[in-house]
């Protein structure tokens, strides 16, 4: 495996409040590495300096070799760092497959001259993009309700467009934040299904949950974070029958 995603010294802090201490972490290539720990451990936060949501203070952050350093949150999407939200950022308005056809990295119709002067161009990508859309919602069991509007769906389902949205874009780097929270029944063997197929394609996965049967059935190896820090990175078992994790993450 190769280094997809490579976070060196990075630091981050909101006036007294850090939220990234020294954070040094590699995710391969195949990898789905799970951080765990309690809330307000920084978990989000790391996603969001990845994403680029936030600057950072200090640190370097690549991804595929290329860095990320200073920026701007598409520019990052566009090398192939997707992502999904805690509260999803589904668009209300929209159907499922419109949220979805807005997620693609590299699309024509972005610009006005290839909607002047490519026309057709831009026609065949809006058909081949339909096309790939429904091909993951077929995946996901989701096909009938394409042209639903996403606030006429349960929440399950909707975690599952979140997820597909993010497939949408291509690329390498896949991080899910929180992506089994209230997801119960047959859209959580699903996610759990789509989640090991992506790493197995070669996308480097990192997901932030509590779930902890879920960061047991999937993730490689483990990351517990506290106060901003990383406190110990092993396997997902090692990480479970830890002291420092039993008193921190489950009050024992």
């Amino acid at each position: 495996m190769s280094t997809m995603i490579s976070l060196k010294e990075v630091c981050k802090s909101f006036g007294g409040i850090v939220v990234a201490d020294h954070i040094s972490i590699d995710i391969q290539r195949g990898e789905i590495l799970g951080l765990i720990g309690p809330n307000g451990a920084g978990k989000t936060s790391l996603f969001n300096l990845i994403s680029g949501v936030y600057p950072m203070d200090s640190g370097s952050i690549s991804v595929a070799g290329q860095s990320l350093d200073g920026l701007p949150l598409h520019h990052r999407a566009r090398l192939g760092v997707a992502r999904t939200w805690q509260n999803m950022r589904l668009f209300a308005t929209m159907s499922v497959l419109e949220n979805m056809l807005v997620a693609p990295r590299n699309y024509p119709g972005e610009h006005l001259s290839q909607i002047i002067f490519h026309p057709r161009r831009v026609a065949q990508a809006n058909l081949a993009l339909r096309e790939r859309a429904m091909t993951i919602l077929g995946r996901m069991k989701l096909e009938a309700i394409a042209h639903a509007s996403v606030n006429d769906i349960t929440f399950g389902q909707q975690k599952l467009v979140g997820l597909a949205r993010a497939l949408m874009n291509d690329g390498d780097c896949l991080l899910l934040d929180e992506p089994m929270a209230g997801v119960e029944g047959q859209a959580y063997d699903t996610m759990k299904a789509i989640v090991r197929q992506e790493a197995e394609a070669g996308r480097a996965v990192c997901v932030v949950e509590h779930n902890v049967s879920f960061i047991k059935d999937l993730c490689n190896s483990a990351v517990f974070m506290a106060s901003g820090k990383i406190l110990e990175r092993g396997s997902v078992e090692t990480l479970l029958s830890s002291k420092t994790l039993s008193q921190l993450y489950f009050g024992a």
